[in-house]
């Protein structure tokens, strides 16, 4: 028997954190997060595919008529707000996405300032305005 199949048959294979029968938080195949972590590749390697998948939703499903035209910097701002906000959180946006694929970036601006996101993390979503107001 492979190794890998061995240690999964015996500590399971959970994709979402848990608690082992110790009490710590963790995830995987027995990865203890506290006392272990993740390392840095890990975390890069995990960023990567979560970018990947943001960009995809926002190239896809949400703006397929108009990412490819936008500025790296605007598509750089919404996929910052995608990635914090999450797929549902960022659809819930519903005058930023009109404002944007109208090109209309005093709509998108206005969106942003009157929203929670603004009054939870108002300096990342000025800088967001900024990069989605100048292209």
């Amino acid at each position: 028997m492979d190794i890998k199949d061995y240690l999964i048959k015996h500590e399971g294979l959970k994709l979402k954190p848990y608690r082992c029968t110790a009490g710590k938080l963790t995830i995987g195949v027995g990865r203890n997060l506290e006392d272990k972590g993740i390392t840095e590749q890990e975390a890069t390697f995990m960023l990567f595919n979560d970018l990947d998948e943001c960009v995809d939703n926002l190239r896809l499903d949400i703006f397929p008529d108009v990412w490819e035209t936008l500025s790296d910097n605007r598509q750089n701002a919404l996929i910052d707000m995608r990635f914090q906000l999450g797929g549902a959180g960022f659809r819930g946006f519903k005058r930023l996405i009109a404002g944007v694929k109208a090109g209309d970036w005093e709509m998108v601006k206005q969106s942003i300032r009157g929203s929670l996101y603004y009054r939870q993390v108002k300096s990342r979503a000025e800088d967001n305005i900024k990069l989605l107001a100048e292209g």
